[in-house]
């Protein structure tokens, strides 16, 4: 063995050794216990970040110790391809987004590949290419059969500049993220999923993850949000009638006015009679629609002159039309009660409305007043007639059973969820596979002319979806009447596109989606691996997607996710100075740090040392990959991200920490090279060490305990560095060279080379004696008048007696007693010897 490992040689030519041997291809005809391992797939946005290196290097190392356990082991790669950045780069570059998509792929492949991570790369899929998603639009047509898709008139947010429909998100300060235009609500006949229809099963089969992040399971409880409420109508001063839905009737007596949202056919009839009213309509479809922006927007409203009468009060509450409340939630209108509900306590301020308690902590505090905001309503009613005295849950169906006994409302369980709209008007995604024909209407595009592809003929330089001013490709005849006819030109959100991708990996036919045995011996994903950002969506339309196709016969798996980890992310420093009024950031390979401080290289002056923050392209504080690997190797940094922290927390980047990593690697190599397979000898302590280790660190990766294991690694290694040579000693080296092989594996395959034992990635788990397991020694405090003064190591046992002429004999405790004599000796066996004197 050389002097030093050189990571720059020896990383490469194990990942061609891996290649070449196909050491982690899965075999679906293996007879070995299975483990399906699998991080969540990237976009390929043109490179890795640190972040990816951190997630697919805990899902790497539990791949590779399962395959050293015996099991046949499935863990794919791909590419999460279609989506808006490939668009913002066809208008801002001149490029087209499948060549800009697929450039980024082979960059970003090349670099997992140079991190030696122990891919099933004969399995990758990138989501782009037909031979993924025209089976995708086979599904989709499969659950259209089965009336789980359906199209009807949504509202949307608009950018009028970009000519597109913008997600909630896109829209800041209402305004189109990209064009800055102030954007407008309309609506346009969109294409949903019923996930509504899972909703019951979606929130029951959450109590079966038990090996998901409890914060998860409550994140999509509360998404999907069950709630038993009261549903009834006011009645109207104009004649009408105002139906409402509320989870907490028992504020009833707490309502002081109504609102509607701006396209509520109360709103749209005022408005067609008051052009001040129009104006205020106009206004309100401005800005987003998420549920963030309704809590922190300004509430506006206008008084439409109509009264709805209180059911209990018979008093007149105002109407108005509000911006917070829209039509797709609920019935378009709501009970305002401002004492109890923050946007409507801001609503009542900014307008002079009543604010009334109605819940107090007792009937004491009836008349105290709001201190500048609403309360949460936890307590007994109050102000509330026969309510009163009555605990929240009581009065609820109280209120309910009076409303249901007079006819005038009803008990009703509610869900927060909504249909999934899946429609983009974009064209680097999935085309939904229907045509619009005047005679026969909306017609499934027939399977066997599937996929229905994109057109690469396409141009960027006019705003909107390229698909719809394409000269050819949304022509075609009508395949029930053979007239005329034009395809959808929508395609599908990317979101469709990740809430499968798992079965595709599992199994691969050319002529379906997958193969259901295959599915059935692969599903579902034993260990997932993602952030916690996509604890709602995604996983929750995985989740659906799963069900969905479970439920019209496709598969038999129900969840698709056996157990989930989210991991935490990388962090670093901010470094900043101010210029031209304006911080001007840089980024650390920019700086020089020195204590404290840090300096500019380029001009040898201070700058300002942030917060550490999760790593932005906008702060500069990221680290390249690349950069470090060139400097340092793989198993450097792989050693990086498994060390410190717990996985699930952040880890903080330091140059100092893997500079450690670096010395490291070569401290283990100068440690294997001292390998003797022809030593005699043996050092009991340092086998029980060896074989405790083993066992330890084996519990720590199936946990995802990385930093637990990398801890007892060090501590072996220490033990073993300072352990005379013997069998025992060559065996512990032997053993750190397995232990470490799911985590360093280059070094470890350059080390074992030199053992003559063949590719450690096809190498089994080392053995464990379970009589190692036990400890036959133990440490005994001593005492002297409750103070400790030494200890002994002791065999496992050992006789009171004995201990108390052991303890008698320390020269430490001699000197504790100081010629005083010894009174008592107190034993607690195998623990504790304290003497009194």
């Amino acid at each position: 063995m050389t002097e030093r490992f050189d990571p720059a040689q020896a990383d490469l030519r194990w990942q061609a050794a891996w290649d070449q041997a196909q050491c982690f291809r899965a075999d679906d005809a293996s007879t070995k216990p299975r483990s399906y391992v699998l991080e969540m797939f990237p976009y390929p946005s043109g490179r890795i970040h640190i972040g990816h290196v951190r997630n697919y290097t805990m899902g790497d190392v539990l791949a590779r110790y399962k395959r050293m356990r015996g099991h046949e082991v499935l863990h794919p790669m791909g590419w999460d391809a279609f989506g808006m950045p490939a668009e913002n780069a066809a208008m801002e570059k001149g490029v087209h987004p499948g060549g800009w998509t697929r450039e980024n792929i082979a960059n970003m492949k090349a670099q997992l590949k140079r991190l030696g991570f122990a891919l099933d790369w004969s399995r990758e899929i990138a989501t782009c290419e037909p031979e993924y998603y025209g089976h995708e639009q086979a599904l989709f047509l499969d659950l259209y059969a089965h009336d789980l898709v359906y199209r009807k008139e949504s509202a949307v947010n608009w950018d009028p500049v970009d000519m597109t429909v913008l997600a909630n998100e896109q829209v800041i300060d209402g305004r189109g993220w990209r064009s800055g235009a102030l954007v407008e609500k309309r609506k346009l006949s969109q294409w949903f999923l019923k996930i509504t229809d899972f909703a019951d099963e979606l929130l029951e089969g959450l109590s079966t993850l038990d090996k998901w992040p409890e914060k998860v399971r409550v994140m999509q409880e509360n998404w999907i949000g069950k709630s038993q409420g009261l549903q009834f109508a006011f009645d109207l001063s104009n004649g009408d009638t105002l139906p409402v839905y509320t989870t907490r009737p028992d504020t009833i007596f707490g309502a002081s006015f109504c609102a509607v949202a701006a396209d509520h056919p109360v709103a749209q009839a005022v408005a067609a009679a008051d052009p001040a009213a129009a104006e205020f309509i106009a206004l309100c479809k401005q800005g987003g629609t998420t549920a963030a922006e309704l809590e922190t927007a300004e509430k506006l409203g206008f008084d439409t002159g109509i009264t709805a009468r209180h059911p209990f009060t018979g008093a007149d509450l105002p109407v108005y039309i509000a911006n917070f409340v829209l039509m797709e939630y609920g019935t378009g209108a709501i009970m305002a009660v401002p004492g109890h509900d923050q946007r409507d306590f801001d609503f009542a301020t900014k307008y002079g409305l009543p604010i009334l308690r109605v819940v107090a902590a007792s009937a004491d505090d009836a008349a105290r007043p709001f201190a500048g905001e609403a309360e949460a309503g936890d307590g007994i009613c109050v102000n509330s007639g026969f309510l009163d005295g009555m605990a929240v849950a009581e009065a609820k169906a109280a209120v309910i059973a009076r409303a249901e006994q007079g006819g005038w409302g009803e008990g009703k369980t509610v869900w927060r969820l909504r249909d999934w709209g899946v429609s983009r008007q974009r064209y680097w995604g999935t085309p939904i596979p229907f045509i619009h024909c005047e005679i026969c209407g909306v017609v499934p595009v027939p399977k066997k002319h599937l996929p229905v592809t994109l057109p690469d003929d396409v141009d960027f330089a006019t705003p909107g979806n390229p698909l719809d001013r394409h000269p050819t490709w949304k022509h075609v005849d009508c395949p029930q009447c053979g007239h005329p006819a034009r395809r959808e030109t929508d395609t599908l959100d990317t979101f469709v596109d990740s809430s499968w991708y798992f079965l595709r990996f599992a199994s691969q036919p050319a002529d379906a989606p997958f193969d259901p045995a295959k599915i059935a011996q692969w599903l579902p994903v034993d260990q997932y691996i993602g952030g916690i950002e996509h604890a709602i969506l995604h996983l929750l339309y995985a989740r659906f997607w799963t069900r969905a196709l479970a439920r019209i016969g496709k598969i038999e798996v129900q969840e698709p996710f056996a157990s989930l980890f989210t991991q935490g992310m990388v962090t670093h420093e901010v470094y900043s100075r101010e210029e031209g009024g304006r911080d001007v950031f840089f980024g650390p390979s920019e700086i020089v740090r020195s204590g404290d401080g840090a300096t500019l290289k380029a001009d040898g002056q201070p700058v300002t040392v942030g917060k550490v923050i999760k790593m932005s392209k906008s702060k500069k504080n990221v680290v390249d990959p690349d950069e470090i690997v060139a400097t340092y190797g793989a198993d450097a940094i792989r050693w990086f991200m498994l060390s410190d922290s717990p996985p699930e927390r952040d880890l903080p980047w330091s140059e100092a920490g893997i500079e450690g990593c670096a010395r490291f690697v070569q401290r283990l190599w100068r440690l294997f090279a001292q390998y003797d397979a022809s030593a005699t000898g043996e050092d009991k302590a340092l086998d029980r060490k060896t074989h405790q280790t083993i066992a330890a660190v084996a519990q720590d990766i199936e946990a995802l305990g990385f930093n637990k294991a990398v801890a007892r690694i060090y501590e072996l290694t220490g033990a073993t560095e300072k352990a005379a040579p013997s069998a025992s000693r060559s065996a512990a080296i032997r053993a750190l060279l397995l232990l470490i092989g799911p985590m360093m594996p280059h070094l470890a395959e350059e080390a074992f080379a030199g053992f003559g034992e063949g590719l450690v990635a096809e190498a089994a788990w080392p053995d464990v004696d379970p009589a190692l397991l036990v400890d036959d020694e133990v440490t005994i405090a001593v005492q002297v008048k409750g103070k400790l003064r030494d200890t002994l190591t002791v065999a496992k046992g050992t006789p009171k007696d004995d201990l108390e002429a052991l303890a008698l004999a320390s020269e430490k405790v001699q000197r504790a007693l100081d010629g005083a004599p010894v009174r008592k000796i107190i034993v607690v066996p195998d623990r504790l010897v304290n003497l009194v004197a």
